[in-house]
C-alpha cells in the first residue's frame, strides 16, 4: 500500500487521534451527564474543524519539503475533499443517530456517552476496512468499479427513501437484539445493565449502543468506497475519514437543534454519492480534477442546505416515534 505521508507523520496522526479521544473522555467525565446546549456543540465543532485543517496544513508542509509544492497541493486538496465528504455523510448517520434516540426516548444527558462508544467504534472498524480497501486496490484494481456501482446504486436508493418518514419498528436488527438479549423498559441512569427479579438484564441504552454499533457498519460500508474515488492513498483516506468522525458527537447536538431546518439533505447526499461513484467508474476513462470533485460536492450541499431553509420541511423530526416505555419488549 503506497502513501506519500513519511514515517513519523503517521506516528503523529496516531498520538492526535489518541489525545484527542482522551480530552473528549475527561471532558466527558467532568461534565457528567448533562445535557449539551447549542452553544458548546458549536464551540466543540469548531474545535474539531480547525484541528482538522490544522493537521492538513501540516501534512501539506511534510509533503511539500519531500516532494515540492505542486504535489504538496494536489494531496492537501485530496485531503480537504475526502475530509468534506465524509463529514457530508456523517450528516446522514447523525439523522439516524436522532431517529434512535428519539424512538428509545434517551435522555440527551444520555446520549453523549452513547456517541462516544460509537466514535471509538467508527473509528477501529474504518481504519480495519480501510486499510483492507487500500489491498485490495493495490492488488485488483477492477475493485474500484465495483465500489463505484455500489456507490451509485446506494445513492439511487437513498434518494427513494429520502422522502419517507424513517421508522424502527421493522428494523431487522432490532429485532434481533430484542431476541437475544432481555431488555428492561426502563432506563438505570449511564448503565447497560439493571437487575429486574433478581436477574441481571440489559437496559435500552445497551440495545441503544448496539444499533449505533450497526450504524457504523453500514455507513462505514457506504463511505468508505466514495473517498477512494478521491484518493487510493491509504493514509488520506484514513486520515480524513477519522477527522470526520472525531467531531461526530459535537456536530450530533448542533445538527440535532437545526435537524427540521435541513430535511432535503438526504436528497442532496443522494446526488453525492451517485456523482462519485460515476467518477469512480470511470476512473480509467475520463480523469475528473479534484478541485472540480470538491467544487461539485460543496456545490450540491450548498444547494440541498440553501433549498431546504427556505421550504417547509416535510417530517417533524422532533416527532417520537414511540415512548421508551414502549419501546422496548
Amino acid at each position: 500500500m503506497d502513501t506519500i505521508a513519511p514515517t513519523w507523520l503517521w506516528a503523529f496522526f496516531v498520538v492526535t487521534v489518541v489525545v484527542a479521544l482522551f480530552i473528549d473522555f475527561v471532558v466527558l467525565k467532568k461534565q457528567g451527564a448533562h445535557e449539551v446546549s447549542v452553544k458548546e456543540a458549536i464551540n466543540w465543532s469548531l474545535v474539531w474543524v480547525a484541528a482538522s485543517f490544522a493537521f492538513n496544513g501540516l501534512f501539506w508542509w511534510a509533503v511539500m519539503q519531500d516532494h515540492g509544492t505542486a504535489v504538496a497541493n494536489t494531496k492537501a486538496l485530496e485531503f480537504l475533499t475526502g475530509y468534506l465528504i465524509e463529514k457530508s455523510l456523517a450528516v446522514d448517520n447523525i439523522f439516524v443517530f436522532l431517529m434512535i434516540f428519539t424512538y428509545f426516548a434517551v435522555p440527551p444527558a444520555y446520549q453523549k456517552r452513547v456517541l462516544m462508544i460509537g466514535i471509538i467504534g467508527a473509528i477501529v472498524l474504518r481504519t480495519v476496512m480501510i486499510l483492507l480497501g487500500s489491498w485490495l486496490i493495490a492488488h485488483f484494481h477492477w475493485i474500484l468499479y465495483v465500489f463505484g456501482a455500489f456507490l451509485v446504486v446506494t445513492g439511487i436508493k437513498m434518494w427513494w427513501a429520502a422522502g419517507q418518514e424513517p421508522s424502527l419498528d421493522d428494523n431487522p436488527a432490532l429485532k434481533l437484539l430484542k431476541r437475544v438479549m432481555p431488555v428492561s423498559k426502563h432506563f438505570n441512569g449511564e448503565r447497560f445493565f439493571t437487575v429486574e427479579n433478581g436477574k441481571r438484564i440489559a437496559t435500552p441504552l445497551l440495545l441503544v449502543v448496539a444499533l449505533v454499533g450497526v450504524t457504523d457498519v453500514i455507513f462505514a460500508v457506504d463511505s468508505i468506497p466514495a473517498i477512494f474515488a478521491i484518493t487510493t492513498d491509504p493514509f488520506i483516506v484514513l486520515t480524513s475519514n477519522v477527522f470526520a468522525i472525531l467531531g461526530l458527537r459535537a456536530m450530533y447536538f448542533l445538527l440535532q437543534a437545526v435537524a427540521a431546518k435541513f430535511h432535503l439533505l438526504s436528497y442532496g447526499l443522494a446526488v453525492i454519492l451517485v456523482f462519485i461513484g460515476t467518477k469512480m467508474m470511470l476512473i480509467d476513462v475520463v480523469k475528473i480534477p479534484v478541485m472540480a470533485s470538491l467544487g461539485v460536492v460543496a456545490g450540491i450541499l450548498a444547494l440541498t442546505m440553501w433549498w431546504s431553509v427556505r421550504t417547509a420541511p416535510k417530517i417533524d423530526t422532533s416527532r417520537s416515534h414511540a415512548q421508551g416505555a414502549d419501546a422496548t419488549p
